[in-house]
């Protein structure tokens, strides 16, 4: 599924806008809808060494688990859809489905599924790019616990509590694998 939202899907899409950038955003970071729509520019870091995602709550939005705050290294199409929503200059990364009272994850799922239902194979859907990550990061043999960091899925185990984490930079050297 990946290859087809960088090989066939977003450049079949008839235009540079937020759906685009939210499909792409999605297709190489494996964060959830809600977590995406619900951005904030902010959170959106370019000018550090290893770009990235810096995902936590809002007011807007909440999170699903307390692993799901986390940063996402930016690669491929997601750089790319991140550098379009900075140039908008606004305060919500995609206001046309976050205002300050809430998030439309809903609305923006039906819109997104919409787009894609032509381009896609049948039982595709948005949510198929979170599970497509996973299994392309599955391909080059990248550790679960790593994967599970990226995608903000939580890792059983009491030792996986331990620690910071991964650093994003690691995170970073296994997306630039699946990178197309």
């Amino acid at each position: 599924m990946i290859d087809l939202c960088r090989g066939m899907i977003l450049p079949l899409l008839p235009f540079d806008d937020e759906p685009r950038w939210l499909i792409a955003l999605i297709s190489d970071t494996g964060m959830r809808l809600a977590e995406a729509a619900g951005l904030l520019s902010e959170d959106l870091r370019l000018d550090t060494e290893t770009p990235h995602i810096n995902l936590c709550e809002h007011a807007q939005r909440t999170l699903k688990t307390s692993s799901s705050q986390r940063k996402i290294p930016l690669v491929g199409m997601s750089l790319w859809a991140a550098k379009r929503i900075k140039e908008q200059n606004t305060d919500f990364a995609f206001p046309k489905y976050c205002r300050q009272a809430k998030c439309n994850s809903i609305s923006a799922s039906a819109a997104l599924n919409k787009r894609l239902k032509p381009r896609v194979p049948i039982g595709c859907v948005i949510h198929s790019f979170r599970h497509s990550l996973r299994d392309g990061l599955r391909a080059v043999e990248c550790p679960a616990d790593i994967i599970d960091a990226i995608g903000g899925w939580t890792t059983e185990g009491v030792g996986h509590q331990y620690g910071k984490g991964h650093s994003i930079e690691v995170m970073h050297n296994w997306l630039k694998r699946i990178e197309k």
